[in-house]
């Protein structure tokens, strides 16, 4: 594994932990704050810009399809960083707010949702934190 997966790898990892974490505890305002954001169409493309550069700079860097799960997972989650900013900043405000409220269900399947970022982050942390093995 490179030291650019492994970096990314914990970054991603941390970053899914804290976040899922912090969400979980503040289950009502996590999606009051979500609600909010998907019916505010300047935040959203705001929010767009800042995640197509995140995206764009995870896949220019590490867009690597083989050497394991965890170069696999660091590409996938930049393509979908980078998808989902163009989308931010492409689709009607309606558009996306029925997307994550009405189709994915973001508040039925809440915990679903933000039990998978944890265990990806869980992942991703302690197989970056591995030694290798040669």
């Amino acid at each position: 594994m490179s030291s650019r997966t492994v970096f990314l790898a914990r970054l991603i990892g941390l970053y899914s932990i804290l976040v899922s974490l912090a969400m979980l505890i503040r289950r009502q305002a996590t999606v009051d704050v979500l609600t909010a954001m998907l019916h505010n169409a300047q935040l959203l493309l705001s929010l767009g810009v800042i995640t197509v550069i995140a995206g764009l700079a995870m896949v220019l860097s590490h867009n690597v399809w083989s050497g394991g799960a965890v170069t696999v997972i660091v590409t996938v989650v930049g393509w979908i960083a980078l998808i989902k900013g163009a989308l931010l900043l492409f689709l009607p405000p309606e558009a996306e707010a029925s997307l994550f409220l009405d189709t994915l269900h973001l508040e039925r399947f809440f915990y679903l949702y933000l039990g998978g970022l944890l265990l990806l982050g869980i992942y991703l942390t302690w197989a970056a934190g591995k030694p290798a093995t040669r």
